[in-house]
């Protein structure tokens, strides 16, 4: 070793030669002490990333120890040093790469021209890093040699470990033995042998790649759920790409299938290439093998096009095109395919073979800051196609275009509906179509009197091939006051007048008499007032808070000729928690309560630490005996209501548990009990429903009782395993149905399933059991298989 003063002379002597960038820049470094010991200081914590000198890092020894690596450290860690005069790339004023290192001991040997810093050497240059226990600089031939526990890390934030690196005299890592590259945007290429050119691109033989995390979330090593193993691999960090040559996919150690022109993105977005397969078996289609192939055309467009082969149904060709604009989003869904239908009626073969097939488009578009349109379209060729090969279970397809104006105190709407009906025994004639349906609502800036006035106008056409078609249009003015009393009270008056017109015809074909209004030309005025008080009391309880608020709301309407109106989208009344309140407690525009009448109850809740309660109960009161439009058995055809009321109960995220009912105001009698329950975390829970309507209404088509249980279960077991189950039943029987032929436990549907997902991987076999068969989906067994993998583009 050189003392001291030759070896500054020395580095001087050497400093001012033609040599490389990168070792005159280390040169240069090593003869300012200044320098070194600025560098010292901002590197001295590079020992450990949390800190803590002493930490060991991780060696590969080959590629097949890419599952045995312990948590990467983070990119520059510990090199938090000031930004130096260079550049972010560790270029200076002079076009020259300057390099900074620190070093425990600096050697030189005068007689083959070396210079060696070992003991923690860390050297830096803009933005890029690297650790080692030695690094050797040989003067005439600019070759920069890292040994020992070598961490390299680049522009990106890659991160690269070996035992052995050659640097290039622009600070690039060259040829490297047994490394790991740990890419920052998730998953890890360990290798044999591998090279780093000048443009970053790193190529690897007997490589090894995976992107699940190799510890767990309490820093124990876990084996990789899966891995991909191949001859040779190319790591292109400008295009974040990695391409694979004889490829193979292992799972679980095992290797079960060949990848051929496989490549992925480092950053999980997707790229070109075949997707994983699915599998399935059913009932109507027997065994079933979809293969799907994705299409990256741009970062903002892509298709996705799948070939479905049955053993027991005619191939299904099916492709998803999406697209995203700078004013909004579209995607088109297709199916099709040429096979023979099922009678809905027979069950038997229906003629020859024919097209059938789904079309599904939606998206939406800004097209200025206030203004938005959007549009959905879903049609099938016939009723059973979705269900026959387990697209979707809807019983109607709705298409619509909405164009929309949303100002900071105006509101326009100008939309059209129309309904496919998939329900085997609805003609499609009597579907009704809404076009055009027409929304305007302006709210003044300026307070009216102290409140806040609200104008509206809507028109609405509905036409049907067969059955009554219906005009509307009206115009509304509703003025709302909300004060709070000294005693804290809070009072909300409310005012509103209303004028409406309609057309209709054919109204003789709509069933239900009280839905038909009269034909022709009707016309109706509709006034309202209404005063609505709320106490709200608050103190402590049960170590918590507790808030008791008593509610009264008194309303007022005219008579109104609700009957002459057509009443389109007024049907569904029952009375509730959520509409005890409300100024009308009808649905739509078409019927509006009329009379006098007083509601009151009240609303409780409690707070303590982890549990929450919520509760209400009310009943309303009406002045007059009026109850027409009201149908027996909704709760509001006699003058005392029946009660109504909700209860919430909630532990932390663990327990959620919510009850509605409806009590008969006479007998107590339950006619509307819901139930929706979970307990558990998101691995494990329980969840129960359960809904009972026993309001014996029969003459209203749209207000029948049933019963109905669903319940879910999850559990799950040796960290990354779950079993799974789930059951729809339907527990109407003849006595509240009389079109039932059940005896009041009907399975509809049940699930049955077991599942494995970590970080990366997620692999299940599921079993469901249908009851009910409609045409072609017929009632028996499906079996599915599935797994998707993370960073490989897909799923």
């Amino acid at each position: 070793m050189l003392p001291p003063a030759e070896s500054a002379k020395r580095a001087s002597r050497v400093a001012i030669r033609p040599v490389t960038l990168a070792a005159t820049a280390l040169i240069l470094c090593a003869s300012a002490p200044l320098a070194a010991q600025a560098a010292a200081d901002d590197v001295g914590t590079v020992e450990d990333p949390q800190g803590e000198p002493g930490s060991e890092q991780p060696t590969v020894d080959t590629a097949e120890n890419v599952d045995e690596l312990l948590t990467i450290p983070e990119p520059n860690a510990g090199l938090d040093t000031p930004p130096p005069p260079t550049g972010a790339d560790g270029i200076n004023a002079a076009g020259e790469r300057e390099i900074g290192f620190e070093a425990d001991i600096l050697e030189y040997s005068s007689e083959s021209d070396v210079v060696t810093a070992s003991g923690n050497v860390v050297l830096r240059s803009g933005d890029r890093s690297l650790r080692a226990d030695s690094v050797t600089w040989n003067e005439d031939t600019g070759e920069i040699v890292a040994n020992g526990r070598v961490r390299f890390v680049d522009e990106n934030g890659n991160q690269l470990f070996s035992e052995r690196v050659e640097l290039t005299d622009e600070f690039e890592a060259g040829a490297m033995d047994n490394l790991l590259l740990a890419l920052r945007q998730g998953g890890r290429l360990a290798a044999n042998r591998g090279v780093r050119e000048n443009d970053g691109t790193v190529a690897l033989e007997d490589a090894a790649y995976s992107g699940c995390d190799v510890v767990t979330p309490k820093g124990c090593p876990k084996e990789p759920s899966w891995r991909i193993t191949a001859e040779r691999v190319v790591y292109n960090p400008d295009e974040q790409r990695i391409r694979f040559t004889g490829a193979y996919l292992e799972l679980f150690g095992a290797r079960i299938l060949p990848l051929p022109g496989l490549a992925l993105r480092t950053d999980g977005g997707p790229v070109s290439g075949f997707l994983v397969p699915d599998l399935r078996v059913s009932q109507s289609n027997g065994v079933e093998v979809s293969g799907s192939y994705y299409i990256r055309f741009a970062e903002n467009r892509d298709l996705t096009l799948t070939t479905h082969l049955y053993t027991q149904a005619a191939p299904m060709l099916a492709g998803q095109w999406r697209h995203l604009t700078d004013r909004g989003a579209y995607q088109v869904t297709g199916y099709a395919t040429h096979s023979q239908r099922i009678s809905t009626r027979t069950g038997d073969l229906v003629g020859e073979e024919e097209f059938r097939g789904y079309l599904f488009a939606n998206g939406k578009f800004q097209l200025s800051p206030n203004w938005s349109l959007t549009g959905s379209i879903r049609r099938a060729t016939d009723r059973t196609f979705l269900r026959r090969y387990d697209i979707s279970r809807d019983d109607r397809l709705r298409s619509m275009v909405e164009l929309e104006r949303i100002g900071k105190h105006s509101y326009i709407s100008l939309a059209g509906w129309a309904t496919q009906t998939l329900r085997l025994d609805q003609p499609q004639g009597e579907v009704p179509i809404a076009l055009p349906v027409f929304d305007a609502r302006w709210r003044p800036e300026t307070p009216i009197m102290g409140g806040q006035l609200e104008l509206q106008a809507n028109t609405l056409a509905i036409t049907r091939d067969i059955g009554q078609d219906t005009q509307r249009a009206f115009a509304r003015a509703q003025w709302d006051l909300r004060r709070v009393t000294g005693m804290g009270q809070v009072v909300t008056l409310t005012g509103m007048v209303r004028g409406d017109v309609y057309h209709s015809d054919e109204n003789f074909l709509t069933q239900t008499p009280s839905y038909r209004g009269n034909p022709g030309w009707e016309y109706r005025g509709v006034a309202l007032g209404a005063v609505d008080v709320q106490w709200p009391f608050v103190g402590e309880a049960f170590g918590g808070t507790q808030v008791f608020t008593p509610r009264v709301q008194f309303v007022a309407t005219p008579p109104i000729r609700n009957l002459a109106i057509p009443n389109e989208d007024a049907r569904a009344i029952d009375l509730e928690d959520s509409n005890l309140f409300a100024l009308n407690r009808f649905p739509g525009y078409d019927r509006v309560e009329d009379g006098a009448r007083v509601t009151y109850g009240v609303d409780w809740s409690l707070r303590v630490p982890d549990w929450e309660v919520k509760s209400t109960i009310g009943q309303s009161y009406r002045l007059d005996n009026d109850r027409e439009i009201f149908p027996d058995g909704t709760g509001l055809s006699e003058k005392f209501s029946d009660f109504v009321g909700r209860t919430e109960v909630r532990y932390q995220n663990f327990v959620k548990f919510t009850h509605r009912f409806r009590l008969d105001k006479d007998s107590f009698a339950i006619r509307r009990n819901e139930i929706d329950a979970a307990v558990g975390s998101s691995k494990t829970y329980a969840e129960l429903g359960y809904v009972r309507l026993n309001r014996d209404i029969t003459q209203v088509e749209d207000l029948q009782d049933r019963e109905e249980l669903r319940g879910a279960v999850r559990v799950a077991f040796a960290n990354y395993w779950s079993i799974f189950g789930s059951g729809v039943f339907n527990l109407t029987d003849r006595e509240e149905d009389p079109t039932f032929d059940s005896d009041g436990f009907d399975p509809i549907r049940t699930r049955l399933g077991v599942a494995y997902q970590d970080d990366c991987l997620e692999i299940g076999v599921t079993w469901r059991r249908d009851y009910i068969s409609s045409g072609d989906a017929e009632r028996g067994d499906t079996f599915q298989f599935y797994f998707s993998l993370r960073n490989l583009g897909f799923r």
